[in-house]
This record gives structure tokens, sequence and C-alpha cells, in this order.
């Protein structure tokens, strides 16, 4: 799960460092005995270059939460292939999605677990980051090219349920020191999705 932009603009370079220093501070240490110190040794950039970027550790640590949902989203999304079979585009894509969290299980901790310790900013943050995985999923199951007319499309709030059960069982796994095996959630996830879909014929 990396951290910043692929290639970040001059305008926005000391942010992506910053927020790959973060990365690696909180995979180092954890969340909470990170320092702004750390971070700005991590990214090789000044406290005063830290504050002109963000206010403080929670604001840091939520772009990082935007970022890396945001690129294990566009992970999710380059799996799909909408000329396959749809039951095997879940089945990718969940196995996609998974690995991309799996490669960092203490970062994987921080962005599920800590990010809700921030209050109504990381609340809210959480929330955007559902809201796509739940839109996602609506276009590849209500647009699937080649498939029957629906009788009715797949509802926003099933796709919703969907994208929070996953995440239970996402969360389940980290309690549990299992972030190493979260391709074991694959299988169930698809399973989660599949009973959605039927639901609504």
């Amino acid at each position: 799960m990396t951290a910043a932009a692929d290639t970040p603009t001059p305008g926005n370079e000391h942010r992506a460092r910053l927020l790959e220093g973060m990365a690696r501070a909180v995979a180092a240490k954890g969340y909470a005995d990170t320092t702004i110190a750390d971070i700005v040794r991590e990214a090789s950039v000044s406290r005063r270059t830290f504050y002109e970027n963000f206010a403080d550790k929670a604001e840091c640590l939520i772009a990082l939460y935007e970022v890396a949902s945001g690129n294990a989203i566009a992970v999710l999304r380059g799996a799909i292939d909408p000329h396959s079979e749809w039951q095997a585009q879940v089945e990718q894509a969940m196995a996609a999605y998974f690995g991309v969290l799996a490669r960092n299980p203490v970062l994987l901790r921080t962005l599920f677990i800590d990010i809700l310790g921030l209050g109504a900013p990381g609340l809210a943050a959480r929330r955007r980051a559902n809201q796509q995985l739940a839109d996602l999923m609506l276009d590849v199951v209500n647009n699937r090219p080649g498939e029957r007319l629906r009788k009715t499309p797949l509802q926003p709030t099933m796709a919703m349920a969907v994208v929070g059960g996953i995440n239970e069982m996402v969360l389940q796994a980290i309690e549990q020191e299992r972030a190493n095996d979260l391709q074991e959630l694959v299988e169930p996830a698809a399973m989660l999705l599949r009973a959605a879909i039927s639901a609504e014929f």
C-alpha cells in the first residue's frame, strides 16, 4: 500500500514526501508512537515544511488514509475485466484488493483502526472511502456488459452493506493478528456480494 501519488508535481512534492514519511514511520512504530520528528526525518524535510502542509499529525494521517484508500480502489478497479464472467470479476477484484491491503500489516492497522480514533474527521474520511468502494461496486454490478437485464439494479444501501461487511472482516483479521492472511477473505467477501446481488433479482 503506497502512500503518495505515482508522479507528484513540483507543487505537491513535499506533501507526497511527508505522506511517504508518515507511512514509513507508522509502519515502523505504529501511529500512537509516531512523532512529527519521525515523519519529517523519514520524509527528509523540515518541521516547518510539515506545518506548511498539515496542521498536525492527525491531519497528516487522514491525508495518508485518503491517498492509500484511493490507491487500493485503483488497484481494485484495475483488476476488473469487464469481458469476463461477473463472478470471476468479483473474485479477481477481491483478491487484488486484499493483496494491496496486506502489503503492510502495521500500516493497515493504522488505516483501519487508528483513523477511527481521530473523531469526526477520521470517520468522515472513512465514510468517503467506503462510498468510493460502494460506487465502484454499483457501477460494476449494474453495468455488466452481456448480462440479462436486471429487474431492479443493486441498490446503494445494499452496496454499502457489503462494503461494511468486508470492512468488518478485515478489522476482525487485524484484531486476530491475521493481517497477512487477508486472501482467505476473498471467498467470503465474494459470497457476500453475490448474496446481495441475488437478493436484488
